[in-house]
């Protein structure tokens, strides 16, 4: 079933320099799928995840989402929607208020939400820690005081708050060590495999992607170039931009949902 449906979608930025960040760009997401965004720095995928995310407004073009139309809803009927439909950044420290304890991030978004009660919201909480191996303990401390690879398995916690059906993952792991980084794609592995949760998974990475995506789409100067299976595209790149990013990694060590599918 279609969670997810882009189509045509145009987003210019004027200027002396006119860019065209999105040009009649489609791509569609089924439940519990986990579609790799790739391309190389410029080429539009940030842009894609924000009009998706409501962050910025799309000049053309339609977002269709669980069935309704994403881009139509505006005030409380967005605020809503939007639990269904959460994100987590490539800055882990930066998408926090700095000041906040890890329970506090966490109950933010339950709190916002009206999920729970407030008695109930630190075992909420509490769950949440451990469903992205943490522990309660975590909770008082602040967010400045734990590890990056900690700041972003919170930010997920965050995300999974709300109960989303989507979770938009922009460089979410580029800024992490390649040991956490690796831990980090284990856990949305298992936590999709578990609850059922789509990612659109954005990254200049294959080699990452290839770790998570069940299918992938690469961007160049705001277009979707090519798109298919992960294992397809990556075997054989039908685009200059695919074979450049392949040609970009000589060994992709990950196993993945795609290579488990097509085993």
């Amino acid at each position: 079933m279609t969670l997810l449906e882009v189509r045509n979608l145009t987003k210019v930025y004027p200027g002396k320099r006119r860019v065209t960040a999105l040009g009649d760009v489609s791509i569609t997401l089924e439940r519990g799928e986990t579609l790799g965004l790739v391309g190389p720095s410029g080429s539009g995928k940030s842009t894609l995840a924000r009009v998706i995310m409501r962050l910025v407004e799309p000049d053309s073009g339609s977002v269709r989402f669980e069935g309704g139309d994403w881009l139509a809803l505006r005030g409380a009927a967005l605020r809503t929607a939007r639990a269904r439909l959460q994100m987590v950044f490539q800055d882990p420290l930066g998408a926090f208020n700095p000041r906040a304890t890890v329970g506090g991030a966490i109950g933010d978004a339950l709190r916002i939400h009206h999920i729970g009660t407030r008695a109930d919201r630190p075992d909420r909480v509490a769950a949440l820690l451990e469903r992205v191996g943490l522990t309660p303990d975590h909770a008082p401390r602040a967010i400045t005081e734990i590890s990056g690879g900690q700041r972003q398995r919170v930010a997920i916690a965050r995300a999974l708050a709300t109960a989303p059906a989507l979770i938009v993952l922009d460089e979410a792991v580029s800024a992490l060590d390649v040991t956490v980084r690796a831990r980090i794609l284990d856990l949305l592995v298992t936590l999709q495999r578990e609850e059922g949760i789509a990612y659109l998974f954005v990254s200049h990475d294959l080699a990452v992607v290839r770790a998570v995506a069940h299918r992938v789409a690469i961007m160049e100067a705001g277009r979707i170039v090519e798109t298919g299976p992960t294992q397809a595209v990556i075997a054989a790149p039908t685009s200059a931009t695919g074979r450049a990013l392949v040609a970009a990694v000589p060994r992709l060590i990950f196993n993945s949902p795609a290579k488990e599918a097509t085993a």
